[in-house]
C-alpha cells in the first residue's frame, strides 16, 4: 500500500506519529551530539579541536586501543568457548542439557557488572580465593583486576550468545552430509572443519558482532575491575561527568567516535554475512550420539566446569547477601540485616526498577506492535527507514546513548534531564529492537488472507488489526517483551549517566553500594535482580512452550 493513501487512512497517520517520534527522539538526540562534538566550549565556535585532542594525547586514544584489544580477546574467546560448546550438546548425548541450557541462559541475562562485583567478593585483594591460598598455602594470586579480570568477567558473561547462535545453525543442518562425508572416508575432526564449520561461519559471525558489540559497550565491569586499563564507555563517562560544570562537547566527541567505529563494524559484519549467507532446511535434522568413555568423561568435565564458572556469580551474590557484615566486610554468620537495609533506605530504587521498566515495556509492545506491522504488511520507503532505524540503538553503546539524550533534551524546548521521563526513554530506544524483531517474525506466520477476510466483512481495517492480528500477535510479542523487560531492569550503562537521587534504580544501586565498599547490601540488592531475571525467564519458556531461547 502507498503511504499516499487517503488522510483518513489509520495506517497513513499512524506511520507519520512514528517516524515524528523517530525524529524527536532519535534523530534529533544523534543530531545534537555530532553538533556538540564540534563545538568550542567557550566561544560557541566551530571547531576540530576535540577530535584533535583525541588522537593528540596518548592517555584518550590509548583508552580506544583498550577498548579494541580487549573487545578482540573477548570476542575470539568466546567463539573459542561457545561454539565447541554447541557442538558437543548437540552432536553428543551430555547429561543434564536442559538445566545446563537454563543455566548458561541466566548467565547470560544477569548483568555483567553483578559478575565483576562477584569476582571481586571472590577474587579481589580481600576476596575469598585470594585470602585462602595467601593464608592457608602462602600462594599470591592475581587479582581480579585489570585487563586479565575484564577478559574473565565478559568472556563467562558473553560466550552464551555464541552457544544460543551456534546451536540454533546446527539444528539446520542436514544429517546426511556427514554421512556422505564419513562415506569417503573422512575422520570426525576434518568432517568437523570441512563441512559443519563452513555451514555455520555465518552464525558464528552473527554472534561474534553480538558478543564485540556487548564488550564494547560494557561500562560496569571496566569501571569496577579496569583501575588502570581504562576503556573508552569508562573514558566517555568521566571526561563527561567532569565537564558538567561547563559544556560535555569533548565527551560528546568520544561518544561520537564510538558510534562511528560501532556503525562500521556493524555494517563491516552485515557484508561479510551476506556474501556468505544461505538457507538450508533440515529434512534429517542432527541426533546426538554417544561419545567413547575418555571423551565423554573430558566433554562433561569441559562444559560443566565452564557453565560453574558462569553461573558463579549469581552463586556468590545469593549466598552473600545472607551473610553478616561489618562495614565493607562480611564476618561469620548468617542474617536478614543487608535486605532489612535496602528495603528501609534504598526501597526507592527498587520501586524506580519496577515501575520506569514496566511503562517502558508497555510502550515497547506497542511500538513495536505498530512498527512490526507497517514493516511486514504496509512496506514503503518511509516505514523500511523506520524499521532500520530502530536497530540502530542496539548497536550504540548504552553510555553513548545516555550522554545522546542529556545533550538532546537538557534546554528547551523539551527539559527532560533529572525526571523519570528520560530514564524510560532511555529503555524504550535501547530495548526495543527485541520486541520489535519478535512481533515482526509471528507476523510472518500469520496469513495476511485472515485480515483480507475480517475486511471483507466489513471490519474496518483499524479495528481488523486491534480485534484479529494483535491478538493473534500476542505471544510472539510478549516473548519479546519479556526479553526486552529482562534487559530494562539490568540496564546500567544509560542510567548511570540519566538519574538523580530520585530517578536511581536497582542497577544504578548496585553500582554505588559496590563503588562505597557495602558489599552487603549490594549481595541483596544483585539477588532480588537476579530473581527477578529468573522468574521472568520461567514466565517466558512458559509463554513459547519452549525449553530453549532464540536471538
Amino acid at each position: 500500500m502507498k503511504l499516499a493513501a487517503s488522510p483518513r487512512d489509520f495506517w497513513f497517520w499512524t506511520t507519520l506519529c512514528i517516524a515524528a517520534l523517530f525524529i524527536v527522539f532519535l534523530v534529533y538526540p544523534l543530531f545534537s551530539l555530532f553538533a556538540s562534538s564540534f563545538v568550542d566550549a567557550e566561544s560557541g565556535a566551530f571547531t576540530w579541536s576535540h577530535y584533535a585532542a583525541f588522537f593528540r594525547k596518548k592517555y584518550y586514544y590509548r583508552a580506544l586501543l583498550n577498548s579494541m584489544s580487549v573487545t578482540a580477546c573477548v570476542t575470539v574467546l568466546a567463539v573459542l568457548i561457545g561454539a565447541p560448546i554447541a557442538y558437543l550438546t548437540s552432536a553428543f548425548h551430555i547429561r543434564g542439557k536442559k538445566l545446563l541450557d537454563t543455566l548458561i541462559i541466566i548467565s547470560m541475562l544477569s548483568p555483567p557488572f553483578i559478575g565483576a562485583y562477584s569476582w571481586i567478593l571472590l577474587a579481589g585483594r580481600s576476596g575469598l580465593i585470594t585470602t585462602f591460598f595467601a593464608e592457608q598455602l602462602g600462594i599470591r594470586t592475581p587479582t581480579i583486576y585489570g585487563f586479565s579480570g575484564i577478559l574473565l568477567v565478559l568472556t563467562l558473561k558473553l560466550y552464551p550468545f555464541v552457544y544460543l547462535y551456534v546451536s540454533g545453525a546446527l539444528k539446520s543442518i542436514d544429517i546426511s552430509l556427514s554421512e556422505a562425508a564419513e562415506s569417503l572416508g573422512c575422520d570426525p575432526l576434518r568432517k568437523v572443519f570441512t563441512i559443519i564449520l563452513p555451514l555455520i561461519t555465518p552464525t558464528v559471525l552473527a554472534g561474534a558482532l553480538l558478543v564485540f558489540m556487548n564488550a564494547l559497550a560494557d561500562f560496569g565491569t571496566p569501571m569496577l575491575i579496569g583501575e588502570g586499563f581504562v576503556v573508552m564507555p569508562v573514558l566517555i563517562y568521566s571526561e563527561f561527568v567532569s565537564e558538567m560544570g561547563g559544556q560535555a562537547n569533548f565527551a560528546a566527541a568520544l561518544a561520537a567516535i564510538m558510534v562511528v567505529i560501532t556503525c562500521l563494524i556493524f555494517l563491516g559484519q552485515k557484508y561479510v554475512v551476506n556474501k556468505k549467507s544461505f538457507t538450508m532446511s533440515a529434512l534429517r535434522p542432527m541426533k546426538p550420539s554417544q561419545l567413547p568413555a575418555v571423551q565423554n568423561t573430558l566433554a562433561h568435565v569441559f562444559i560443566y566446569g565452564l557453565v560453574f564458572l558462569s553461573i558463579v556469580p549469581q552463586i556468590t551474590v545469593v549466598y552473600t547477601s545472607f551473610m553478616k557484615t561489618r562495614g565493607s566486610m562480611f564476618v561469620p554468620g548468617f542474617s536478614l540485616e543487608s535486605y532489612a537495609t535496602i528495603f528501609d533506605k534504598l526501597g526507592a530504587a527498587i520501586t524506580n526498577t519496577y515501575v520506569f521498566g514496566l511503562v517502558a515495556i508497555l510502550i515497547i509492545i506497542v511500538l513495536g506492535m505498530f512498527i512490526a506491522y507497517l514493516s511486514t504488511r504496509r512496506r514503503n520507503l518511509i516505514t523500511s527507514i523506520i524499521d532500520t532505524f530502530t536497530m540502530f540503538p542496539y548497536i550504540i553503546p548504552g553510555s553513548v546513548l545516555g550522554i545522546t539524550l542529556l545533550l538532546a533534551f537538557n534546554k528547551p524546548p523539551m527539559v527532560l534531564s533529572g525526571t523519570a521521563a528520560i530514564i524510560v526513554l532511555a529503555f524504550v530506544v535501547r530495548r526495543l529492537p527485541y520486541t520489535l524483531r519478535s512481533s515482526a517474525a509471528i507476523l510472518y506466520q500469520i496469513s495476511p488472507s485472515i485480515e483480507e477476510a475480517s475486511i471483507s466483512l466489513g471490519c474496518p481495517p483499524m479495528r481488523t488489526f486491534f480485534k484479529v492480528t494483535a491478538v493473534m500477535m500476542l505471544p510472539g510479542v510478549m516473548a519479546g517483551a519479556i526479553l526486552s523487560w529482562i534487559t530494562v531492569i539490568n540496564e546500567l550503562s544509560a542510567s548511570v549517566i540519566l538519574y538523580t537521587g530520585s530517578t536511581r534504580t536497582m542497577s544504578v544501586s548496585i553500582y554505588t553500594e559496590v563503588i562505597r565498599a557495602s558489599y552487603g547490601t549490594a549481595a541483596a540488592l544483585s539477588s532480588i535482580l537476579t530473581l527477578t531475571t529468573v522468574i521472568s525467564l520461567m514466565i517466558f519458556f512458559k509463554l513459547t512452550g519452549s525449553k530453549e531461547l532464540s536471538l
